[in-house]
């Protein structure tokens, strides 16, 4: 809270009239009349002691009320402090592909859907004012979440994801076409996708190639992610004998149609090999699709004179009825 008067100056020039009544009550009392008694023993006994403070309260409430009414006249204010923020937010969908390639383990902590879903789930939790969205693709892409700003209900639902949940297959031209299709009506200052797989385009009716020109049609930047090592990777394998165990595969990549998703949108293609890397990557983007946020600071204040005018009228007024009633003096 902040306590300001509004016309500090008229307090202050209350000082030296509120100085001289003092002095002169003061002067006044020490030259009163006085008679001399051999003794004052029986007036003392006469006259009851709180007599002494009372003949005090008039002048003291007299001087108490100009005091008041002299801060209220220089108009006390509280004033509450605020921020008022703007923002230019970002429209991002990210796009996880869930095929079975991704569930070869070169990526800590188990495989690399999970190391995406930790490192996207962290890039979510990092982001302020920006709608963020989700699709998932394996053979065929749907809408897992629609652009939000409930972080949280984002984040439950990128964690029931799993591979299985789709047919499975790569289709990166769908994944696309759906990422476009939820940003093309944004009014937001930028509108980007982060579209991260393993793979190579073997499913959907739309190719990459056409999908990224769409995109670029509407404004919609695709930053590309390509996971895992290159070569062979080990993969798990249910066996109804041994259980499960582990196989080593050959992996592929198709980084020519996601350098060219991206070199076509205006966006970056990236390459992940590790989770740190993953990490860096989702920074990295982080810090060139950053949120524009202005701050105004401001204050409101609210007068508080009627807490100081209205004890100084009662003032006045109890001083009057006690020189009237208590403490009257005979000329």
């Amino acid at each position: 809270m902040i306590l300001r008067f509004a016309w500090p100056w008229i307090p202050l020039l209350f000082l030296p009239p509120i100085g001289w009544m003092i002095l002169r009550y003061v002067r006044d009392r020490a030259r009163a009349p006085r008679i001399r008694f051999s003794s004052v023993r029986l007036l003392e006994r006469a006259k009851p002691r709180r007599k002494k403070i009372i003949r005090h309260l008039p002048f003291a409430a007299r001087t108490a009320a100009v005091f008041l009414l002299a801060i209220a006249l220089g108009r006390p204010q509280s004033g509450a402090r605020g921020v008022r923020v703007s923002t230019e937010g970002v429209d991002i969908m990210i796009a996880l592909d869930v095929s079975g390639s991704m569930q070869a383990i070169d990526l800590k902590p188990n495989n690399r859907l999970e190391a995406a879903k930790l490192v996207a789930a962290d890039f979510i939790r990092g982001r302020e004012a920006d709608r963020l969205g989700l699709v998932v693709f394996a053979g065929a892409s749907f809408v897992q979440c629609p652009l939000t700003l409930d972080y949280d209900v984002l984040l439950e639902l990128m964690s029931e994801i799993r591979i299985g949940m789709i047919e499975d297959g790569t289709a990166i031209g769908m994944a696309i076409v759906n990422c476009v299709n939820r940003l093309k009506k944004s009014d937001a200052k930028s509108k980007v996708a982060i579209l991260l797989t393993d793979g190579v385009n073997n499913r959907g009716t739309i190719d990459p190639a056409t999908a990224a020109q769409v995109a670029s049609a509407v404004g919609v930047r695709f930053y590309t992610i390509g996971v895992g090592k290159e070569g062979d990777a080990l993969f798990p394998v249910n066996d109804p004998v041994f259980g499960q165990r582990y196989v080593r595969r050959p992996t592929q990549i198709d980084e020519e149609i996601l350098k060219k998703i991206a070199a076509e949108t205006g966006g970056k293609y990236f390459r992940a090999t590790d989770t740190d890397a993953l990490r860096a990557i989702f920074d990295e983007i982080g810090k060139l699709e950053k949120t524009e946020i202005q701050s105004d600071e401001y204050v409101n204040y609210s007068d508080l004179f009627g807490w100081f005018l209205l004890p100084a009228a009662i003032l006045l007024l109890f001083e009057t009825s006690l020189a009237t009633v208590l403490v009257r003096r005979i000329p």
